[in-house]
């Protein structure tokens, strides 16, 4: 047995996202959006940040419901700014309200799950990356599904947040082949739902 993807650690919060949710295909539409929205908060910092963070997000957005998030305004906007537990970046609290005003338009027309995962032809897939120099920061695929959810409406979406994304998500499995948890979430990735 190998070990961990190089960027794993070396904080505990850090190992146990990792071995436990990276990588691990989500088929849920309203975590999905979720992920991807903390993807967004993500532009320009590092990733243990919204970790960290990641349970006060969860209570100042309401457990990111985008059936309740899309309906809210300015007061929210200006609730949310002066809450110390998140990234208080108004674009990005304002992103997200827009953002889950389009996640409500594809879940009603085709499924926010289905919009995604069809770009995989609904199965992960499996670089089987040596070395973590191997693994890009994008790919063409995370620059068409950029421009797409740009298209429909999603904001802070470029093409290396959509690529990190698709990594924690699943829809790519980027562990390394001779870390622990490769073979996990390729077997995962057999079984889905669609």
């Amino acid at each position: 047995m190998g070990d961990r993807c190089g960027w794993a650690g070396p904080e505990q919060i850090y190992l146990d996202y990792h071995d436990a949710e990276w990588g691990r295909p989500e088929y849920d539409s309203r975590a999905l959006w979720e992920k991807l929205i903390l993807d967004g908060f993500q532009a320009g910092l590092s990733w243990i940040t919204i970790l960290k963070k990641r349970d006060n997000f969860r209570e100042a957005f309401q457990g990111f419901d985008p059936n309740v998030i899309a309906d809210w305004g300015e007061a929210d906007v200006q609730r949310l700014l002066g809450n110390p537990g998140i990234i208080r970046h108004r674009g990005k609290i304002e992103a997200t309200i827009g953002n889950a005003q389009a996640w409500q338009r594809i879940e009603a027309r085709e499924g926010f799950d289905r919009f995604l995962w069809k770009y995989v032809d609904f199965a992960p897939l499996q670089p089987r990356w040596q070395s973590q120099s191997e693994v890009p920061a994008y790919t063409d695929l995370s620059q068409q599904i950029s421009k797409d959810l740009k298209k429909e409406g999603f904001r802070f979406c470029g093409p290396t947040i959509v690529y990190a994304f698709m990594e924690a998500v699943g829809m790519v499995n980027d562990h390394l082949v001779t870390c622990p948890a490769h073979d996990p979430c390729a077997q995962a990735g057999q079984k889905t739902p669609f």
